[in-house]
């Protein structure tokens, strides 16, 4: 028997264990027995389980006595990144750990878009998106997450996420009453705005000093071919058009490519263009030095080019003390053990004789609440026995 305390472990729900392959798991499970209070190993990654076995597993897991060491939860997170839905299969998921998986997933998605542009791939993102909309608008303010969770780094698939996220939370505040077919397609149109950018030559993207007139005008063609990349997946709703197109106009009318000023400018056009030059301005990116979100919402907010209606929540929302001052660094992930503490199981102590024999302080799970990768994070002190 090996005694390990203050371990973090995760109870596995039914839905996601099915997804997983049936005799070989990529992780070890235990079990946990309530007649001697002890966490048992049930399963090694890398063995083979029988149909006995299986039977078992499934049984024991629908009562809740299934559970994963926190070292294999990076196995947990990317098995629900590559299948996104899985992610609203168990309610008790923290909203946190849904951003997150929704971010990368979603960012997997759009690099393969962007790679590949074909409708067949399109379809995959398409699918994952509907994911989080569907989250989303069961409730708003889930969206407050999300903008929390921005990448600092400047990649096609990151910018496309963080102006989705900022665009979305941007349109909520101003709009308090919409359809859900409003949010797919708002949502989408934010995803795919820039998606053009992947027929602009890789050598002017990474050029550090000033772009030449023909290369500017190579740049300015990624509106047109965003245009003819989603026309060409079928998705010609009024709403994509605009955020593809207009994302770059400026209200005085110096924007591109149409020169649209003011009312010309849709309102999905000047939200894409705050979220996508907000989204810009924060990230590292071979010409510019990353501002904080703190800096760039108060520049665009101070900027005539841009519509304070919609600007005016940039102002105020990542200054200290703000509702997005504490921002998490997507691409560091710094955050992982604070998520882990902060959204730890419900747990409580319970004496019995029992527990005593085993150990000393023993805390028994309570409602629990899934953590990343599908699973509850549970800090406990109990025995484990190694079978």
């Amino acid at each position: 028997m090996a005694t390990i305390n203050n371990e973090d472990y995760f109870q596995i729900n039914t839905d996601i264990l099915a997804s997983f392959p049936k005799h070989r798991l990529p992780l070890n499970l235990y079990i946990f027995r309530d007649d001697i209070a002890v966490l048992e190993p049930f399963y090694r990654k890398g063995n083979r389980l029988t149909d006995e076995q299986i039977e078992k597993l499934v049984a024991l897991c629908e009562a809740g006595s299934v559970f994963v060491s926190h070292l294999d939860q990076e196995v947990y997170k990317q098995h629900i990144v590559k299948q996104l839905d899985l992610v609203l299969l168990d309610p008790h998921f923290s909203d946190g750990e849904v951003a997150e998986i929704c971010i990368l997933a979603i960012a997997k998605r759009y690099l393969n878009f962007y790679n590949q542009s074909v409708p067949e791939v399109y379809n995959a993102l398409y699918r994952d998106v509907m994911v989080l909309t569907e989250y989303l608008w069961a409730d708003k303010y889930r969206i407050m997450p999300f903008v929390r969770r921005l990448f600092r780094k400047a990649k096609p698939e990151r910018h496309a996420v963080n102006t989705m996220i900022v665009g979305t939370w941007l349109w909520m505040q101003q709009f308090k009453e919409y359809t859900r077919k409003d949010l797919d397609r708002l949502v989408l149109a934010l995803v795919l705005h820039d998606i053009g950018m992947c027929k602009t030559p890789q050598f002017i993207l990474a050029k550090q000093g000033r772009l030449k007139p023909e290369e500017k005008e190579k740049v300015i063609q990624h509106t047109y071919h965003s245009l003819k990349l989603v026309q060409k997946c079928e998705l010609t709703y009024d709403e994509v058009i605009h955020a593809c197109f207009e994302h770059h106009e400026r209200l005085d009318g110096s924007g591109y490519p149409q020169r649209y000023k003011g009312t010309q400018i849709s309102t999905i056009g000047k939200i894409t263009a705050l979220a996508d030059s907000f989204s810009a301005m924060i990230c590292e990116r071979c010409y510019a030095k990353a501002k904080t979100p703190e800096q760039a919402g108060r520049e665009l907010h101070s900027d005539s080019r841009y519509d304070t209606l919609y600007s005016t929540p940039l102002a105020t929302a990542f200054v200290q003390g703000g509702p997005m001052s504490n921002m998490i660094d997507m691409d560091s992930k710094a955050d992982t053990e604070v998520r882990w503490l902060r959204n730890c199981a419900l747990v409580f102590p319970q004496k019995t004789r029992a527990f005593a024999k085993n150990t000393r302080n023993v805390w028994i799970v309570s409602n629990c609440k899934h953590s990343l990768g599908a699973i509850s994070a549970i800090r406990v002190k109990y025995s484990v026995r190694d079978v």
